[in-house]
Parts: C-alpha cells; structure tokens; sequence
C-alpha cells in the first residue's frame, strides 16, 4: 500500500500521460515527479526516496522491463507497476515479470482512474 503524502515516479515519454497521471495523483495527495526518459527516471532516483513508480513499457532510451530492474538496484522495495499501450497483461514478459516480482502490477493504456488508484491501496 502506499499512502499520500509518499513520492511517487512517473516515467512516460508522452508529456500529457505524465500530466493526467500526476494530475490523478496530487488530487489524491500524493507528490510525484515525472520523467520523460529513463535516464531522467534514474537521475531522479538517485537523488529522491520513492515509495512507488509508474512506468512506462517503451521509452526512448530503454525497455521499460530493463528500467524496472535498474530501478530495483537502487531501491529493492519500491513497488512499480508497468503502464502501457504496448503490452497486454496476459504477454509472456509481463507475466513473468510479475511473477518474478519485478513489478507488482500491469496497467494498460488507457487507464481507468480506479485502477491506478485501486493498485496504490493494495
């Protein structure tokens, strides 16, 4: 579970998706920062303690699956969820991935915001 107040990571290489979903999210209470690269996700990081990361499957500069794992480098508890246009939650890589606890969950695009609320209170 995570609770408002706790920073949240936004990584989506379409700034409008990183607007609804921290738009969502601050409406909640929530704080976020937002990253349009992985890169920038990383950099961020670095130099913030997140409880929970939303990302996207396809970045510019990395698989969202890959960003996933350097992310669990830095911070082994945080939860991140997969959001994405690209993948379905029945595709191999997602399932195994969730199995394998690198995420907890896989939202598709579009999202409903029950869902991303409902991942954030389980």
């Amino acid at each position: 579970m995570t609770d408002p107040g706790e920073l949240i990571l936004i990584v989506d290489d379409e700034p409008d998706m990183c607007w609804a979903l921290g738009h969502l999210l601050n409406k909640r209470g929530y704080v976020t920062r937002k990253a349009l690269t992985a890169m920038e996700a990383l950099v961020l990081m670095e130099r913030h303690r997140f409880a929970c990361a939303f990302l996207d499957a396809k970045l510019p500069d990395m698989d969202g699956l890959e960003l996933a794992r350097c992310i669990r480098l830095i911070v082994p508890d945080i939860r991140i969820i997969m959001v994405s246009g690209y993948f379905y939650r029945d595709d191999v890589s997602i399932q195994e991935a969730i199995s394998q606890g690198l995420i907890i969950d896989f939202i598709s695009k579009p999202f409903l915001q029950a869902e991303i609320l409902r991942v954030l209170e389980t």
